[in-house]
């Protein structure tokens, strides 16, 4: 296939383009700069976010669009998320009206808000962020669009992503600063509450196999379908590294709005890697 990945320089992006070319597909990678991205992509200098309602052919015509574009995705009540709303669905629009028929963009759990227990594509949403009720603003109009426009349309509802630990601005890459800056300790929450924890490289499959396919669409969680608490899964992470530093549990209080327990529902993503 064609493939447009917008993003192809974010923290996933770079491993979704390589995937896909491990794959065979020819890929138009989209973003600022490319200094991260394989090689073998095709780079491109259109704007996204330009208006222009030509914007599909300027692509040249792809077959799928993967939406990994956004920016402060780690900054939950940044402005940014709104103000770059209406610009991300001008994107999508354009596409779809263009004759786009295959959109995948990038969502994310918290789109959900609090909740306890299995998301699946019919939990009710609640966003408690500005970036979580961006994303659910512009999944609700991208599937809305896509239905109008007869596309397929699969919105990646992502969890907690590992890996890259330099890069990805999580616990586990505040732990490798200090292991590297010789800190002995390191404060810590409670560490009780389980998240569903899933490699970026095993994340880039999974977003991959999913643009593969069109006969799974929808809400597609791409999860481990696993809970583990966050003090098990750091208390491996350090082990797995070898670092001399020990969790000061209790020295931060647990945040009011962290759920104590959330997850994906993978029965979806499972269906759709059998066939991967």
């Amino acid at each position: 296939m064609k493939v447009l990945v917008t993003g192809a320089n974010g923290y996933i992006g770079r491993y979704v383009v390589k995937e896909l070319l491990e794959k065979g597909n020819e890929v138009i990678a989209a973003d600022i700069n490319y200094d991260g991205v394989d090689g073998r992509a095709k780079f491109s200098d259109i704007n996204l976010f330009g208006g222009e309602t030509d914007i599909y052919e300027k692509f040249g015509c792809p077959d799928v669009c993967i939406h990994l574009a956004w920016r402060n995705g780690f900054v939950h009540n940044a402005a940014s998320h709104i103000d770059d709303l209406p610009k991300h669905y001008e994107f999508i629009k354009n596409m779809l009206e263009g004759g786009l028929k295959h959109i995948v963009v990038m969502g994310s759990m918290h789109e959900v808000g609090y909740h306890e227990g299995a998301i699946d594509e019919n939990t009710p949403c609640n966003p408690i962020s500005l970036y979580a009720i961006a994303k659910n603003t512009l999944r609700q109009l991208t599937l809305l669009k896509a239905k109008e426009k007869d596309a397929v349309c699969q919105w990646i509802r992502g969890y907690y992503i590992l890996g890259d630990d330099l890069k990805n601005n999580s616990i586990f890459s505040k732990i490798v600063a200090a292991a590297n800056e010789g800190k002995k300790e390191f404060p810590f929450t409670s560490g009780k509450n389980k998240y569903d924890f899933l490699h970026v490289t095993e994340l880039a499959s999974q977003i991959a196999a999913v643009a593969s396919q069109t006969e799974i669409d929808g809400i597609v969680n791409c999860c481990s379908g696993e809970p583990i608490s966050l003090g098990e899964k750091v208390e491996s992470f350090i082990k797995e590294h070898n670092f001399d530093i020990r969790l000061n549990y209790g020295a931060f209080p647990d945040r009011a709005y962290d759920s104590p327990a959330i997850w994906g529902d993978a029965s979806k993503i499972k269906e759709i890697m059998k066939n991967y």
